[in-house]
């Protein structure tokens, strides 16, 4: 059994917990400020999701990392290798209350992330949909909302695939980071914020 994590406790980390909880699937959720921190969603979302520690967290087969921008760095410093395991890329390179862009230098977000989770094996997925309508029942307009992902190892992709349709959602691949996350990384990207549903 896949066990998943959760490093990042704000709008789209939880969001992401009680999708996970209204389908029964169990993760554990971690933030900087600690275990106890968390103890009003732990309630909300009995018995599927617990807290943990970052270190925790990040040993899970499946790790969604969604922490704001400036704060991803130190969040994921001091890790050990991540050895193989799957690393879901929420983050957008962008903050409230200004949603200033941050400087990449040119490069995609997903390439930056990718660099501080070594070993890990990245898919771009659950940040181009707002926490709201993450964590809403995905049949909600009489088909399915479409949840895009891309990343450049195939095996990882289709883990990722696999839990997305479990969550409910469509999923439809985008290819490789350097396309996909391209579409999707907000700001920039000609696909976040848009609520497509796929109609069988």
């Amino acid at each position: 059994m896949t066990n998943i994590g959760i490093i990042g406790a704000g709008n789209v980390g939880a969001a992401f917990a009680r999708a996970l909880a209204r389908n029964g699937i169990a993760a554990t959720i971690a933030n900087s400020r600690g275990p106890e921190s968390l103890s009003g969603l732990v309630r909300e979302l009995a018995p599927h999701i617990t807290a943990g520690t970052i270190e925790a967290a990040a040993q899970a087969d499946i790790v969604l990392i969604a922490v704001p921008w400036s704060k991803l760095s130190a969040a994921l410093s001091g890790l050990p290798d991540w050895d193989g395991r799957i690393v879901i890329d929420a983050n957008n390179p962008v903050e409230a209350p200004l949603f200033k862009p941050a400087e990449l230098n040119g490069r995609l977000s997903t390439e930056i992330v990718a660099d501080l989770v070594p070993g890990a094996r990245v898919v771009k997925a659950f940040n181009h949909l707002s926490a709201a309508l993450v964590e809403a029942d995905p049949h909600a307009e009489g088909g399915e909302r479409v949840l895009f992902y891309s990343g450049n190892d195939a095996a990882a992709k289709a883990e990722v695939a696999a839990l997305i349709s479990r969550l409910g959602f469509a999923g439809i691949d985008l290819g490789p980071i350097s396309i996909g996350a391209k579409l999707t990384q907000f700001p920039g990207g000609a696909l976040p914020a848009i609520n497509f549903v796929k109609f069988a």
